[in-house]
């Protein structure tokens, strides 16, 4: 093979494996994903570091989300609780896919105290 020939089939594999890299490590792009729609869904009554501790968050008398009683659910519980809502919290199951929801539930146990 020529040098510019090796060149391209050298990047497209680069290419390739980078792909079959993020595909197979979810756990990284979901986090990333879960923090994005927990900051545009969630965080205004739960606060960027759940806690809760927000205007709307006090009024409604939000859960904070790092404490024993909710970081000690199981990932299905707490997947159940953004899908169906619960209380003043409204349920996300029409505006959430399934794996949106895993990633925010992955996203609030980063956010244990």
């Amino acid at each position: 093979m020529r040098n510019g020939t090796h060149s391209n089939v050298s990047a497209a594999v680069g290419g390739i494996v980078l792909v079959l890299a993020i595909a197979f490590c979810p756990t990284a792009a979901r986090g990333q994903d879960g923090a994005a729609t927990f900051k545009s869904k969630c965080s205004a009554c739960h606060g960027a570091d759940g806690s809760g501790n927000t205007p709307a968050g006090k009024s409604l008398k939000a859960q904070d989300l790092r404490a024993p009683e909710i970081q000690n659910k199981t990932d299905a519980e707490l997947a159940t609780l953004i899908a169906n809502g619960k209380g003043k919290m409204p349920a996300f199951k029409s505006s959430l896919s399934d794996d949106v929801i895993k990633s925010v539930v992955a996203h609030l146990r980063t956010l244990k105290k």
